[in-house]
């Protein structure tokens, strides 16, 4: 069975258009754990929570407060830094996935380009390895990147679904075929197979289609969709769309 990881980032988007001046939140609403809580009751497997640089929406409170009750299921999102690693470290969330960040960007625009950064990301990688914690690279389905995560010896990726989530009808058949390549070639390299980025309701079905998927990560549609449900159905309206009822 395919699993699902729930992103609660935009619970944190929302609180901070409001309260954006406090760095960390006791009061203020919404609050991504009491979130966390319900998608994690409801049927969720896991949670992803991507700690940007600048902070724009999940704090450094929140992680550690959705940690002490989810660590052994959280996925913590973040950038290749110093900084970064640090904080990772001494929180030993259960997962980590390395994302490229530009604080320009809306959201994250592409994968990591895994192949032309690997005497930088390689130290990170053996060092979150060393710490027990289980590495994922958020790249694109391109054949390079997933020969370069293996020489990295990441055991997981996490393919980015962004380009085929937007893709134009016509050119949704040529980039469902980069995923279900990039996830063929992973799956014989024994990575496992994660995806994410622009899934909702309506592609799920499509998606489903690649081969040897572990966990989808959905974040932006669930919360949207779950702001018209509720999050208790919101989450078992995916898990129902994943398990093609």
């Amino acid at each position: 069975m395919i699993r699902l990881g729930v992103n609660i980032d935009h619970v944190a988007t929302l609180r901070q258009a409001r309260y954006r001046n406090h760095a960390a939140p006791t009061s203020p609403e919404p609050d991504p754990l009491v979130a966390a809580r319900i998608c994690m009751a409801a049927g969720a497997h896991s949670l992803t929570v991507h700690l940007r640089e600048d902070r724009r929406h999940i704090q450094d409170d929140d992680v550690h407060r959705i940690a002490r009750e989810f660590r052994d299921r959280l996925n913590l999102e973040m950038a290749a830094t110093p900084a970064m690693v640090d904080f990772a470290l001494r929180l030993r969330p259960s997962e980590v996935c390395l994302v490229p960040e530009n604080r320009a960007e809306v959201t994250t625009e592409g994968g990591l380009d895994a192949a032309g950064q690997e005497k930088t990301l390689q130290p990170v990688v053996q060092k979150l390895r060393e710490a027990g914690i289980l590495v994922s690279l958020f790249i694109d389905p391109d054949a390079r990147q997933v020969t370069a995560s293996a020489a990295l010896q990441a055991p997981v990726i996490e393919l980015h679904t962004g380009k085929f989530a937007d893709a134009t009808q016509a050119m949704r058949p040529t980039e469902l075929k980069r995923l279900l390549q990039a996830s063929s070639q992973a799956h014989q390299l024994k990575l496992q197979v994660n995806a994410g980025h622009g899934l909702r309701l309506s592609n799920l079905p499509e998606l489903l289609k690649v081969p040897n998927l572990h966990t989808l990560n959905i974040g932006h549609s669930l919360v949207s969709h779950a702001l018209t449900v509720g999050f208790d159905r919101s989450v078992r309206d995916f898990l129902e769309a994943i398990a093609g009822k």
